[in-house]
């Protein structure tokens, strides 16, 4: 008696413990080719999502579960979705809705966060970023740094201005009031003196910095004062000039400008200071931004005026005006300096090529936003990677720079940048092997956000450009 009581006691309790094996996930992605992004490894494995973060990954589909939405991805790749580590929601009141509209072309494209590089419409974006997180909006992760830091009579409207020693304080605590990600410093009007000390009061508190550079400070000054990361290369290559310190007096007198001493820096880059400067933003953990997309773009307007440009037909007009001032701007210059538009940007592949293989941190962004023109938001990340990789850099490399080194330079590295369990599962599913051929990151059968799983060929539908997504 006493062992039949046994027996069955024994079997209630094995059939119990076989249902609490049975475990249930938002998601799960089975079979699929997972990139390791760091290493370039791949391995055959299944993924479980639950909440928006990875529970489980596994090798083998031994795990006994049930799930809402199951993919089988046999033959498909996995890696984190695409950050764009530069863009720009901005343009006053009038483009407020013009900007929310481009945040479904990110995620059509597999662009699941985006830094916000400054603008003046912070706190509709800080109100686009709480509905996003709460999924009352459909869109990208956003990091934000508010309104840029600048000096009196900034060129771009809604700045913050320092002119004086106190200013650097309370412009420092009204971005940390709006509880912004980063601080983003300009070089239209700002002192060289109150620009390293906007950065070193920005360490000291413990705020991440990027920016541009005034072309009165030398480079060396920047990297010492701590700033994080440096957007586009015209301030790294001022830095490489044998003739930077007669530059920055020369910028000082009035007898040069910005575009102006483009040319001689070129023809002055000297490979022994630029190995210098490769070492000291190594040393200074200090990313660089090549924004490569943009220059080429800019650059060629005299040969490509996009008028065939499938992604016409889904930009909003309000935006796609902004473009004529810097579209006539370079078309009514001379051709002396629309040539030298072009050698800069031909350069600046060789450059791009010089900081990866130095291993300077480089982060993709692609500079989309409002006066920027033709980079379209989504697809330019693509662009930008894909030059990244004509310039020489590895697919691996390229790849790095958008969601790995994107989540370590904001420190989000805890949740973001890599497939691993227990990060938020913004991934793509990817129909071909991006380190075999770049454009493949375009080769999007899924992607999600969290536990929200999205098809692009269905956005593209809705948005009326199913070409929209072909690969070129």
């Amino acid at each position: 008696m006493k062992n039949n009581i046994l027996y069955v006691f024994s079997l209630i309790f094995f059939l119990s413990c076989e249902k609490k094996e049975v475990e249930v996930f938002d998601v799960v992605i089975r079979n699929a080719n997972v990139i390791n992004i760091l290493s370039g490894e791949i391995n055959k494995q299944t993924l479980y999502i639950k909440n928006g973060r990875i529970k489980k990954i596994t090798s083998q589909n031994h795990l006994k579960f049930t799930s809402e939405f199951i993919i089988d991805a046999a033959g498909k790749y996995v890696l984190p979705g695409f950050w764009d580590n530069h863009v720009h929601f901005r343009g006053g009141d009038s483009l407020i809705q013009a900007n929310k509209e481009t945040l479904q072309l990110f995620l059509m494209n597999g662009v699941t966060t985006v830094r916000d590089a400054g603008g003046d419409l912070t706190s509709y974006v800080m109100d686009w970023k709480d509905q996003i997180r709460q999924k009352t909006l459909v869109g990208p992760t956003i990091f934000s740094a508010g309104p840029k830091v600048d000096g009196q009579n900034s060129r771009w409207k809604g700045s913050l201005v320092v002119s004086n020693n106190y200013e650097i304080n309370s412009v420092l605590d009204s971005l940390q009031k709006l509880k912004v990600d980063f601080v983003k410093l300009y070089d239209s009007s700002i002192s060289g003196a109150l620009y390293l000390k906007t950065i070193a009061e920005a360490s000291q508190r413990g705020l991440i910095t990027s920016g541009h550079i005034p072309f009165n400070v030398q480079l060396d000054q920047t990297i010492e004062a701590g700033i994080g990361a440096i957007e586009h290369l015209y301030y790294i290559l001022k830095g490489c000039s044998s003739i930077e310190s007669s530059i920055n007096e020369a910028i000082i007198k009035g007898e040069e400008n910005f575009w102006s001493s483009m040319p001689k820096l070129l023809k002055t880059y000297e490979p022994l200071k630029a190995q210098n400067v490769f070492d000291k933003l190594v040393k200074a953990d200090t990313y660089v931004v090549p924004t490569l997309r943009i220059s080429d773009v800019l650059s060629q307007l005299d040969i490509d005026n996009h008028s065939n440009d499938v992604y016409l037909k889904v930009m909003p007009k309000e935006l796609l005006n902004t473009y004529k001032k810097r579209v006539l701007g370079f078309l009514e210059s001379s051709e002396e300096i629309r040539n030298d538009r072009k050698l800069i940007h031909d350069f600046f592949k060789v450059l791009t090529k010089s900081l990866s293989d130095a291993r300077v941190k480089i982060l993709a962004g692609s500079d989309t936003g409002a006066y920027n023109s033709y980079i379209y938001p989504g697809v330019s990340l693509h662009e930008e990677l894909d030059a990244m990789v004509q310039s020489g850099v590895s697919n691996l490399e390229a790849l790095k720079a958008s969601a790995y080194n994107g989540a370590n330079f904001l420190k989000k590295s805890s949740d973001y940048g890599s497939v691993e369990v227990g990060k938020i599962s913004d991934l793509v599913i990817l129909e071909s092997n991006p380190l075999e051929d770049i454009k493949s990151t375009r080769d999007i059968e899924y992607v999600l956000k969290g536990s929200d799983v999205y098809n692009p060929d269905i956005i593209a539908i809705q948005l009326e450009c199913s070409d929209c997504l072909e690969l070129k």
